[in-house]
């Protein structure tokens, strides 16, 4: 039995089990204990606002490959944080989220204590893949290490714990108890011999991986090579296998090159993806009738797409298993590009295609290319890469923009806007010694724009890219191609340079193609938090406006 002053001490310990160094959260009179003592200890970030805490330690876990843990208010506090936990819950990231609560013995009285809310409890269960109050002294730490390991285990999610003021404050005792790692599991030798076979077999196979193969990138390269096989992703695979890989083409499945290809295959093996409706064409792409799925998540198994083989288990593990009964390749990822089992020419082909899918891109997006090629020269290899909901993000940065490790590809996969910055916090404070950009609209920004006073103060070497067409440039553009009138979508933006100004943050603009290379250069280079605006409107149109693949009734 461990003795701690106060709940803050435990917290505190239960986080450097956790190695968590770092913590986001705005200070109450009803988490004061926690925060104490975690700015003490460790380092505490004060962001503007809940709902930031919770992305901030997303992304924090998500740079790392971890966990990250965020310190909220009771009621309106927890509220604020909602939004972002179901951010965490549609992309199965780990958060810690510890709330405070009012004294516990007037719990669920619906007297009106002040930031009391009524079934508190009930709200973060419906938000979280986790959720429990601590009901005394001697059970907090219980609950603390009960939750971090339900965020951790797959597939994942935001853990919430409310913690009763006079909790927090008394002394804690502190018994760890072990627990068993529930089994993990994993699938028949029979299924894994007849997937093997038909892998072994294919003579125009295919790869598609998702965010559950990101933990998995070195046997998926291997895999590569011994099959010749051609890898696409999904948005949250990316980096999986580094980008510039030649059997990489990525996430360009919906386009029509991508979707002759699939044609063509004759064995698709699917790792750890849901086959979310903005990646498939609203389910209207059509997978090789030989389709072979891996995934930690039962319920995903067959959901979307029919699965010949559903293998059940996490997929390095599977993949292992799957390389143990392939032939030996004829050569290893590191001599280059493979082809493997693949007929003659499809593994060029693959490259080919590649190539071809980029090229167009480039192409299409007009002058912002400048903006992406210059970008990543300006990086080096590992760079944390935050993207908001915008254009840019949403039309290049998802797909040209070369990544290389899947803990530098930052974005809200739930799809809601104006998370981008506090991400980008979060994931540039986990990894100090190495830049992070943020891929920003102007109509994202200002949702939380109270943020640009955190970076300012807590200054990481974070590049802020502010895409400025002065609206939500998506949704405008869909209003123009299908409506006859705007609603809602034109908006006020600020002066990017005062607003820079008076919150004491360098500032730096891109007005034309020849503005990108050295602006970007400058801003990474300095080490420093920079505002760079891009002036969308001065820059000049992509060749074809762009809307998301949704669909839109049409008379």
């Amino acid at each position: 039995m461990t003795h701690h002053p106060t709940g803050g001490d435990l917290l505190v310990a239960v986080l450097r089990e956790l190695g968590i160094d770092t913590v986001f959260g705005i200070v109450s009179v009803h988490n004061l204990p926690l925060v104490e003592a975690v700015d003490r200890e460790l380092r505490f970030v004060p962001v503007r606002h809940e709902a930031t805490a919770v992305n901030a330690a997303d992304a924090y876990g998500r740079a790392r490959g971890s966990i990250g843990c965020a310190l909220t208010s009771t009621g309106t506090g927890a509220g604020n944080a909602a939004g972002s936990l179901i951010e965490a819950l549609s992309s199965g990231t780990a958060v810690l989220h510890v709330t405070g609560q009012i004294e516990s013995q007037y719990l669920g009285s619906g007297r009106g204590f002040i930031h009391e809310t009524k079934d508190q409890l009930a709200m973060l269960r419906a938000v979280s893949t986790y959720a429990a109050t601590v009901p005394s002294t001697d059970a907090a730490g219980r609950v603390l290490r009960e939750a971090a390991r339900a965020a951790l285990r797959a597939p994942g999610g935001p853990a919430s714990v409310e913690w009763p003021i006079d909790l927090q404050y008394a002394p804690q005792q502190d018994e760890q108890v072990t627990v068993v790692p529930p089994e993990t599991a994993h699938p028949e030798a029979a299924e894994l011999d007849a997937a093997a076979r038909l892998l072994a077999g294919a003579c125009r196979p295919l790869i598609w991986a998702g965010g559950g193969a990101c933990g998995a990138g070195d046997r998926l390269a291997e895999l590569l090579a011994r099959t010749g096989a051609g890898l696409f992703t999904s948005n949250s695979g990316r980096g999986a296998v580094p980008e510039d890989h030649p059997q990489v083409i990525g996430n360009f499945a919906t386009t029509p090159a991508g979707r002759a290809l699939l044609a063509d295959a004759d064995v698709l093996l699917t790792i750890g993806t849901h086959f979310r409706s903005n990646e498939t064409g609203d389910y209207s792409l059509a997978l090789p009738e030989t389709h072979l799925q891996i995934d930690v998540d039962a319920a995903a198994l067959g959901r979307v797409y029919p699965a010949q083989h559903a293998l059940h288990g996490d997929a390095h593990a599977v993949l292992g298993a799957l390389l143990a009964r392939l032939p030996e390749g004829p050569q290893t990822p590191s001599e280059g590009p493979a082809t493997g089992s693949a007929e003659p020419g499809w593994t060029a082909r693959v490259t080919s295609v590649r190539e071809d899918v980029r090229a167009a891109l480039h192409d299409g997006i007009g002058p912002q290319a400048a903006v992406c090629d210059a970008l990543r020269a300006a990086l080096p290899r590992r760079a944390v890469i935050a993207r908001d909901v915008t254009i840019p993000s949403s039309s290049w940065g998802n797909r040209l923009l070369e990544i290389y490790d899947p803990r530098d590809n930052v974005f809200p996969r739930g799809g809601g806007i104006g998370q981008g910055l506090g991400m980008g916090l979060g994931a540039a404070l986990a990894r100090p010694d190495e830049p992070t950009v943020v891929m920003a609209g102007d109509g994202g920004l200002a949702v939380h724009l109270g943020e640009l006073l955190t970076l300012a103060q807590e200054r990481p070497a974070l590049t802020l890219l502010v895409f400025n067409d002065g609206g939500y440039g998506v949704l405008r553009n869909m209003q123009d191609r299908y409506s006859e009138r705007r609603s809602g979508v034109d908006l006020t933006t600020p002066d990017f340079s005062l607003l820079a100004r008076a919150c004491g943050l360098p500032y730096a603009r891109i007005a034309a193609e020849a503005d990108a290379a050295p602006v970007l250069t400058e801003a990474v280079a300095s080490g420093d938090p920079t505002l760079v605006e891009v002036d969308l409107n001065a820059l000049g149109p992509m060749k074809n406006p762009f809307t998301p693949p949704v669909k839109i009734p049409t008379a």
